[in-house]
């Protein structure tokens, strides 16, 4: 069965079938490392590690690039505000540098704790200045640019499929419109580049900000780069004027992603993207997740909570990556409870030989090839636990197969749990049971050892009359 993906510009069901025989190149919209990513920003990364652990199934070696946006990412992603890189660095009292390496770090441990597998590379755009000032120079030389007296931007009405990929209304917006686009010619024009704002007290060494390069076209201004350019440089420069794959969440579709396809189209002469692929929003509580809101959390606030990155992990993938998902934390602790079970049969059943059944393989290889379909992939793997046909050794074999496509962690459940700390209620039922067995109160000691073994944990006695607590 051939792997169908579905296509953000066509709204369709496509099969994929990449460029270059064997190879995919594929590009996913990383962070802006002026905050910690929350749980929310983590689902595009987990989508993502799905659609590459699927297309090196189907035998292709896989060129996946994840940029850091560590320069002109503006607070509205509209060219208005000020740079985000610029607002943490003010918030903290810190360099722009030091809040770079604090938060890309934190990005790069969450992936490890998902068991996302890395990328390629992580290109930092202000390591791409100079291929971003190109690029801008290359789209002002065929006119689709023009200049006002806080940057360049890049005229929309210059590139007649501007609104197709978004589905924009572009007439309807103009005839809407309510507030002063100040020298923008058309509505949905934006910034290439960004000029330095002359109103801002200068450093000692006369920098108007911490992060200003030479602008291009030979400019006497300092400035720094808009957020859309950087993404079509880098790709351009790592991957090509013409990419397999490009991944976001759909927040992405209407400004991010349109302004890539006009630029980079424009400024190359050739097709950007061929597959687009987007992954749908996470609520908290049912409303949308929002700092504002104080509803964000990151995978530190799960694990504070007994919730463990892997559970996480599983709960995501429960849901198909188009389908909207709500976070609450009785969802998560039903997806704990379950993945407990998953690891407490490997602990259970650990060396126990046997052989891979195909049928069940071959049915999650169908379930993945079908647009990533993790949530049938996870209904097989209970179809499979529940089987009385097969033994436990191929039952624990076949998951292990399981564990290779969907990144559970199954397979070094048992030494990565032996480094972990053990969660605050585990040590309270941990706790209870000790008093509960001084009391030789059996009955409750026995329902203690069970709500242990529930939350994934086992519980051994030791002649001290102490307890050992492990996964």
């Amino acid at each position: 069965m051939s792997l169908k993906l579905f296509n953000t510009a066509s709204r369709n069901l496509e099969d994929f079938i990449p460029r270059e025989e064997g190879v995919v190149t594929m590009y996913n919209c990383g962070p802006t490392v002026y905050n910690y990513v929350h749980v929310g920003n983590l689902r595009a990364y987990v989508f993502a590690d799905i659609l590459r652990r699927t297309l090196e199934l189907q035998g292709y070696r896989v060129e996946q690039v994840v940029n850091i946006t560590d320069v002109g990412h503006l607070v509205s992603d509209q060219d208005e505000g000020d740079d985000k890189m610029e607002i943490g660095a003010r918030r903290e009292g810190k360099h722009v540098e030091e809040i770079i390496a604090v938060y890309s770090e934190a990005f790069h441990m969450d992936l490890a704790l998902l068991q996302i597998l890395p990328a390629k590379s992580y290109p930092r755009a202000t390591a791409y200045i100079v291929e971003q000032r190109a690029m801008i120079e290359t789209l002002a030389k065929k006119g689709y640019t023009y200049l006002t007296s806080d940057g360049i931007y890049f005229d929309t009405s210059r590139f007649p499929r501007y609104a197709d990929f978004a589905r924009l209304d572009v007439k309807g917006m103009k005839a809407g419109l309510r507030v002063d686009m100040g020298e923008k010619l058309n509505p949905t024009d934006f910034a290439v580049w960004k000029f330095s704002p002359e109103d801002l007290p200068a450093h000692a060494d006369g920098r108007r900000r911490e992060q200003e390069w030479d602008s291009p076209l030979g400019l006497p201004r300092k400035g720094f780069p808009g957020w859309h350019i950087e993404c079509s440089a880098i790709i351009k420069k790592l991957l090509g004027d013409t990419i397999d794959i490009h991944t976001g969440g759909i927040d992405h579709i209407p400004i991010h992603h349109t302004n890539e396809i006009a630029q980079s189209e424009c400024a190359n002469d050739s097709p950007f993207v061929r597959f687009w692929l987007h992954s749908a929003f996470m609520n908290v509580d049912g409303e949308k997740m929002s700092k504002s809101l104080g509803n964000t959390y990151r995978l530190t606030d799960l694990h504070e909570r007994g919730i463990p990155p892997l559970a996480f992990r599983y709960w995501l993938l429960t849901a198909h990556y188009r389908t909207q998902v709500n976070f609450t934390w009785k969802a998560l602790a039903g997806a704990q409870s379950a993945y407990n079970r998953l690891t407490n049969f490997v602990i259970e059943n650990l060396g126990a030989s046997g052989s891979i059944n195909k049928e069940y393989t071959n049915k999650l290889h169908t379930s993945l090839e079908d647009d990533l379909n993790t949530a049938n992939a996870v209904a097989l793997i209970w179809a499979l636990m529940k089987d009385s046909a097969l033994s436990l050794g191929d039952k624990l074999t076949t998951l292990y197969q399981f564990d290779d496509l969907l990144g559970l962690g199954l397979r070094d459940i048992v030494a990565k749990s032996t480094l972990a700390p053990v969660p605050h209620e585990v040590q309270a039922l941990a706790d209870s049971r000790k008093i509960a067995r001084e009391e030789k109160n059996w009955v409750e000691s026995d329902r203690l050892r069970d709500a242990i073994k529930e939350a994934g944990f086992e519980v051994k006695d030791t002649a001290s009359g102490d307890q050992e607590l492990s996964r």
